[in-house]
């Protein structure tokens, strides 16, 4: 199957080594009419973690990954889908394609270290960091 990635699962390292092993990072690409955040479900947590929202005229920054089923359960555990995180779906050239939203979140600046993760995925990815998408 096929899934969008943005924020640390662009990092294929976290992908390919920690999270999916196996996994096939295609290309890179640009989700239209959505934005990167930095959010947290849990008003009192100090930090936020990457999510998207519809906007319109924006884009974010991502991946299409093929993954597996078993993926798949291990990339719901981490998001914690349903509570935290859904699922939605877009269609690229006629495939159906996976990513994640968050439900409800409260904004939140991210820690560093995550900032450097998702960098990291920015160059893993060889997505132009002059574009807007550098922290």
């Amino acid at each position: 199957m096929l899934y969008f990635a943005y924020g640390s699962n662009l990092n294929h390292h976290q992908m390919k080594n920690i999270r999916c092993f196996g996994s096939k990072c295609i290309k890179s690409f640009f989700l239209k009419n959505y934005k990167l955040i930095f959010c947290h479900p849990n008003k009192l947590n100090k930090f936020g973690y990457g999510n998207i929202m519809k906007k319109k005229g924006s884009k974010v920054a991502g991946a299409i990954w093929d993954i597996t089923k078993e993926h798949e359960k291990i990339l719901d555990s981490y998001e914690q889908f349903p509570d935290i995180y859904k699922k939605e779906y877009f269609y690229l050239d006629g495939k159906k394609i996976m990513f994640y939203i968050m439900k409800e979140y409260f904004i939140k600046d991210p820690p560093k270290s995550y900032v450097d993760v998702i960098n990291d995925g920015y160059k893993d990815c060889n997505i132009d960091l002059r574009i807007n998408y550098r922290f």
